[in-house]
């Protein structure tokens, strides 16, 4: 590879570590192609790019993009690593849960979230449970309905039940 080449590579793997938030780094050492090719297709199923790339011209793409901080990464750079950059923070944490069920050889390294760095194959059990944004919001908007709707149906139940006893007085009186 000529330098011109690495310095493209660097650039173009620079540009996807500065557009995206969510960045996993995966060692894929001894799949064979049929699993390679079966988690390149679940990964795009579920919109997630895949990339592999040699490890120094990760780090240096890494050191290249200046608005994030890759340092905690660099200690999982040995290997083989498979890039995944997704929109959804747990999206490739659940792929690699689910494909770890069929082959073993899947591990994760290592995650960048949203500037929060997960270090080890340890940690994917609290990248799965991640809730994305759209969770989150739904989570408070549902938060801040359950007091109104709590205060909705009381009223309306207790309009109902002082309507029952103005009925049944007014049945007593007569």
């Amino acid at each position: 590879m000529t330098r011109e080449e690495k310095n493209q590579v660097i650039a173009e793997i620079s540009q996807v570590l500065a557009d995206r938030n969510v960045i996993y780094l995966t060692d894929a050492t001894g799949m064979n192609s049929e699993e390679t090719t079966g988690f390149r297709r679940e990964c795009y199923k579920r919109g997630i790019s895949v990339r592999v790339v040699k490890n120094t011209l990760l780090r240096k793409a890494m050191e290249r993009t200046e608005s994030k901080n890759f340092e905690d990464l660099f200690g999982s750079l040995k290997g083989q690593t498979a890039l995944l950059a997704a929109e959804v923070g747990n999206a490739p944490a659940k792929l690699i849960k689910d494909f770890s069920k069929k082959s073993d050889k899947l591990v994760l390294k290592a995650a960048y979230i949203d500037e929060a760095c997960f270090v080890g194959a340890n940690q994917l059990d609290a990248l799965v449970s991640l809730k994305s944004r759209e969770e989150l919001i739904g989570d408070v908007v549902g938060l801040l309905q359950s007091p109104a709707k709590n205060v909705i149906s009381a009223l309306k139940s207790g309009g109902q039940t002082i309507a029952g006893l103005v009925k049944a007085l007014e049945e007593r009186g007569a």
